[in-house]
């Protein structure tokens, strides 16, 4: 895991041109971009178009960047669209053997396969995002999640907490988990993502 005191500075030199911390970024974050586009079994040369596309993007974005931790969302969910975007493209053509003139095997059903990387990816922020949170916080979410459900009674014993005051602490624990930077990477994510 990256210090974020120096994922910030390397961030800000790159933004001021330092040539040296961008390849220390490409460098850090290349094995994220390529294990993002390794869930959606590219071709090496797509994986490589995908590779290319984030870093381009990235290049392109860097001025608007304002909160430099969030840039490891940004390259998960920039990587899903440039991966997305290729396997839609590949969609659009239809493979024919010249020799015969027929079609060749038909692709695989890339919904289902967008479904299935949709929400590994979802699960692997709540895992990171839980991380992020205080002990004691991600003790409560884990709790309220056990299947099967524990009573706020017993929630209140293993944690030695009024069962009173379970639910707004609760609310306050989503709250936090909402605002981590691996369930912000989860949201929407436009340029502006970058800029809180």
């Amino acid at each position: 895991m990256t210090d974020p005191e120096t994922l910030t500075e390397k961030v800000q030199a790159a933004i001021a041109g330092d040539r040296e911390a961008w390849n220390w970024l490409v460098e850090r974050y290349a094995p994220l971009v390529m294990g993002v586009a390794s869930r959606y079994r590219l071709r090496a040369e797509d994986a490589a178009d995908v590779s290319q596309g984030v870093w381009l993007k990235l290049v392109e974005h860097l001025d608007d960047i304002r909160e430099p931790l969030a840039l490891p969302g940004w390259i998960v969910t920039t990587t899903s669209r440039e991966a997305l975007r290729v396997l839609q493209s590949r969609q659009r053509t239809v493979e024919v053997d010249p020799q015969i003139g027929h079609m060749l095997e038909a692709p695989s059903d890339a919904r289902s396969l967008d479904d299935e990387l949709l929400r590994d990816e979802r699960h692997h922020a709540l895992r990171e995002g839980l991380r992020e949170l205080r002990p004691q916080h991600r003790d409560l979410l884990v709790l309220l999640l056990e299947d099967p459900p524990l009573s706020y009674d017993a929630i209140s014993r293993k944690l030695g907490i009024p069962v009173g005051s379970i639910g707004p602490t609760r609310a306050r624990c989503l709250e936090a988990l909402r605002r981590t930077a691996a369930l912000r990477s989860l949201l929407p994510v436009s340029d502006a993502a970058l800029r809180r």
